[in-house]
């Protein structure tokens, strides 16, 4: 792990320190620039001004060469050239000054002088130095021609400081690259460093989630495309994030609202997320209590799942993702079990409560075999008496239609049971498909008891509506018509002689009508009452496939209701008598 100091405070800017490293390399490189230019202007001026008087030393020697008087061929020479104070020796290989026209008297060996030695050694030579005679400083110019060197010297004064003074344009030269380096290495440093805290900025703002997409802006180059490509990718990533926490959060959600027990298990056996419904599940179906979802896998119960991780989570050579379920029954509750290993050895637990699917189909089960026994009565009935019509031809013409007038009430009661049940399989499985409008319900009751008069009539029944308010619901007439001529019919068919039928309105309130259908009859027991909605429920069967009952009547009542959002029970009155309370909302 790389661990920086965090001393941020007193630390140099990046660009200050990129620009004062590369601005004193750029101040070494023109020092030793103008230090070797130096040495070579300086080094070119002695060169010059020696080349001068090596050309003197030339002339001088083929005037004096063949020169009886030395002197005066020196002195005439001298006033020939601009340099009138050039001293002129002449030495003679032992040292030995020939002549001086400086110093015309006895000179020392000069084979020891500097400008000399270089001579004999080079053909020239020459030395600023001062001189031993006469105490003055000279530029010596020495060149050996034969066997003798000729010197010529000036003396150190303002002709010669100039002709040895360094052109000094390539130090202003120098120092205007400088300044303009300068320049150039500032502002390019100052774009670098204003991209990079930038960055830096950005890096620090990244862990608080404070970078939106428009905060930074970065120059038109290399450096800033490298910067806003990073920006850019990192906002995509944190969109893909945000995108990934929200499907998280909704997944979790899920499983928090589903209906099923539901736990993830890493391939250590730990957890790591479950629901609410799985502790409970596993406790529904343990013989102890389970505090912890690991514990899950060790209850009995699961033990076939137990196995299958067992078996497979330890298997290297698997491709695929492996699942198992159990059903267990126990406590009254039926679960499906479903275990999931995926190929990283993590597993996850779903129970799902499947007792009201089992009951569902079970009452499936119960519901065909009665529609089948339903049906067959009549059905057997009609086809008896046919065979009786049929094999006898001489059969009295009374018996005939005897036998005729109980086929068509069989066949009648076939037809209404066939009704019965195509109402109650739209109610389950197509409930949208009815059509709805506004229904009078006091309009819908006289129709009701206009066409049940003749039945009502011969057992002395009779009808009193009291419905306020002339109620009016927005709803699906052939079912609302099926929950009132239902209650009638059942009253006519069960209720018994010279009875009297109410259906009230007693309550009204902004969503729901409130209504009683009683009756004064005989009622019935108490322990039938809470399950005469149920398909084929019957209490008195044999009386009622006299009366010639399907047995679905109130089922369709109650259908009806729940498609209009009510609810329905009964009881029986203390008066006696039968009594429907059912609700029906105003507007579905």
């Amino acid at each position: 792990m790389v661990q920086v100091e965090k001393t941020t405070n007193n630390r140099v800017p990046f660009s200050q320190r990129l620009f004062w490293s590369v601005f004193s390399m750029f101040l070494g490189f023109t020092f030793c620039f103008l230090l070797f230019q130096f040495q070579r202007e300086k080094e070119f001026a002695q060169d010059k001004l020696n080349n001068i008087l090596d050309n003197y030393n030339y002339q001088i020697y083929q005037c004096t060469n063949n020169s009886p008087d030395i002197d005066l061929a020196v002195s005439k020479f001298l006033t020939e050239i601009p340099q009138k104070e050039l001293r002129v020796t002449i030495i003679e290989p032992s040292g030995h000054v020939i002549f001086d026209n400086i110093h015309p008297e006895e000179l020392d060996n000069h084979n020891t002088r500097s400008e000399i030695k270089k001579a004999r050694l080079n053909n020239k030579g020459f030395a600023i130095r001062k001189s031993s005679s006469t105490g003055l400083k000279y530029f010596y110019s020495a060149s050996k021609i034969g066997n003798n060197v000729y010197r010529s010297a000036l003396p150190y004064d303002t002709y010669v400081k100039s002709a040895l003074t360094i052109d000094k344009d390539f130090i202003y030269f120098m120092v205007l690259m400088t300044v303009i380096f300068f320049v150039v290495l500032s502002r390019f440093t100052f774009s670098i460093g204003r991209t990079i805290s930038k960055l830096r900025n950005f890096a620090q703002n990244m862990g608080k989630d404070r970078v939106s997409e428009t905060s930074y802006i970065f120059p038109n180059d290399e450096l800033g495309d490298i910067s806003q490509n990073i920006v850019t990718l990192y906002h995509k990533q944190q969109m893909a994030k945000n995108e990934l926490s929200m499907e998280r959060e909704k997944l979790i959600k899920h499983f928090q609202y589903s209906k099923e027990g539901f736990a993830m298990f890493s391939a250590d056996g730990k957890e790591t997320l479950s629901n609410i419904l799985f502790i409970q599940y596993v406790n529904i179906i343990s013989d102890k209590q389970i505090r912890q979802s690991e514990e899950a896998t060790s209850i009995p119960e699961l033990e076939a799942i137990q196995a299958f991780l067992k078996r497979n989570k330890n298997d290297l050579n698997r491709k695929k993702v492996l699942r198992e379920s159990v059903t267990v029954d126990k406590n009254g509750k039926i679960f499906l079990v479903e275990c999931i290993l995926f190929l990283d050895s993590s597993y996850e637990l779903s129970l799902s409560d499947i007792s009201r699917q089992e009951e569902e189909s079970r009452m499936k089960r119960q519901l065909t075999q009665n529609v089948a026994h339903e049906l067959k009565t009549p059905v057997s009935s009609i086809q008896g008496y046919l065979e009786t019509i049929l094999s006898n031809p001489d059969l009295a013409p009374e018996k005939r239609q005897f036998f005729i007038e109980r086929c068509y009430s069989q066949s009648t009661r076939l037809t209404g049971l066939l009704r019965d049940i195509s109402v109650l399989n739209r109610l389950d499985e197509a409930s949208d498909m009815f059509d709805l409008a506004e229904i009078n319900i006091s309009r819908l009751i006289g129709e009701i008891e206009n066409e049940c008069s003749k039945d009502m009539s011969d057992k002395q029944i009779e009808s009193k509506l009291i419905l306020p308010g002339n109620p009016i619901v927005y709803g699906n007439y052939s079912l609302l018509y099926s929950i009132f001529r239902n209650l009638y019919d059942n009253a006519i068919a069960y209720a018994g002689n010279n009875i009297t039928i109410t259906i009230n309105c007693y309550k009204e309130d902004p969503k729901y009508y409130y209504f009683s259908f009683a009756d004064n009859g005989i009622g019935i027991s108490e322990e039938h009452i809470n399950r005469i909605f149920e398909r084929f429920y019957r209490v008195d069967k044999g009386r009622s496939r006299k009366v010639g009952g399907t047995g679905l009547g109130l089922s369709i009542v109650k259908n009806g209701v729940n498609f209009h959002k009510g609810q329905i029970l009964a009881k029986n009155r203390p008066e006696g008598g039968l009594e429907f309370l059912f609700t029906i909302k105003k507007r579905i």
